[in-house]
């Protein structure tokens, strides 16, 4: 069973986030309600945020920056990133290291 913030339809994954920017590292925190938690070291400011997240997601999963895509959630902290050609184990590579 999937977790709730992994959504798979056809070759597009869909991820719910919550974000939380000007971390002290980048890294994933664990589930945060219906979402998953990701601290990211970069500001909030000109999209640094949110490339760093497409970045981050991208080399947790192995895959071109250009795979994935910000779906929802531009300025808010609560983000939708789509993600084609997913690897099965997309959930076990999200989640925080133990």
């Amino acid at each position: 069973m999937s977790p709730v913030w992994l959504h798979v339809r056809g070759a597009e994954t869909t991820l719910s986030l919550h974000i939380q920017p000007a971390a002290r590292k980048t890294e994933v925190a664990g589930a945060h309600g219906d979402a998953l938690k990701i601290r990211l070291a970069a500001p909030p400011v000109d999209g640094k945020a949110n490339a760093a997240l497409i970045g981050f997601v991208a080399d947790r999963l192995g895959l071109e920056k250009s795979a994935v895509s910000l779906k929802s959630g531009q300025t808010s902290r609560r983000k939708v990133l789509a993600v084609i050609g997913a690897p099965a184990d997309t959930a076990q590579r999200l989640l925080p290291d133990a």
